[in-house]
């Protein structure tokens, strides 16, 4: 976490959290998401305009990078500044991105070692590591399904729907807030 944010935590210890305004999809991409994409509907359900807009500003997407963390309860955010910005997943808390020597780096780029692999009905990918449970993108499971073929991943099957039970993570904190 960064300095200034720390800074920022300890000035000012009371600052509502924000919820909704924050989205990561299936490939790794944020989204913002304000009040006309959010009455369009919560961000998995894939409506016209739900989703908000794509962040494609660098330096602030490598700012919710370093600042990307979960809470004790399996929910994933951003701490900006003194406010938590809670993230609203499309499928999991990372997006993995398999390298040419099948190792993996999350949509943040940070490397890490799998523990567990799963593959659920729909033959979506998930890998397990010490810093969580992502999907494998897309992109990458030509190079995935060689680190199977290869012995390498051997995936157990599991249901989508169980997944944010299994592993502790909350795909819609906005909506334990309507509760």
């Amino acid at each position: 976490m960064d300095d200034i944010v720390k800074q920022a935590m300890a000035k000012w210890p009371s600052v509502p959290s924000c919820h909704g305004w924050l989205g990561l999809d299936v490939r790794g991409n944020w989204y913002l998401r304000d009040d006309r994409a959010q009455a369009a509907g919560a961000f998995q359900s894939g409506l016209p305009g739900s989703k908000g807009s794509l962040l494609t500003h660098e330096k602030l997407m490598d700012f919710i990078a370093r600042n990307y963390l979960a809470d004790a309860q399996g929910q994933w955010f951003f701490q900006n500044g003194p406010q938590r910005v809670y993230v609203e997943l499309q499928a999991t808390p990372l997006i993995w991105r398999v390298q040419p020597d099948f190792g993996v780096k999350d949509h943040l780029g940070r490397a890490a070692e799998v523990q567990g692999v799963w593959l659920d009905e729909a033959g979506y990918l998930y890998l397990a590591s010490t810093a969580g449970l992502g999907l494998v993108h897309t992109q990458d499971m030509g190079l995935a399904a060689q680190a199977v073929e290869r012995g390498l991943w051997r995936p157990q099957e599991v249901l989508q729907a169980e997944l944010p039970g299994l592993f502790g993570f909350v795909k819609s904190p906005q909506a334990g807030q309507a509760k």
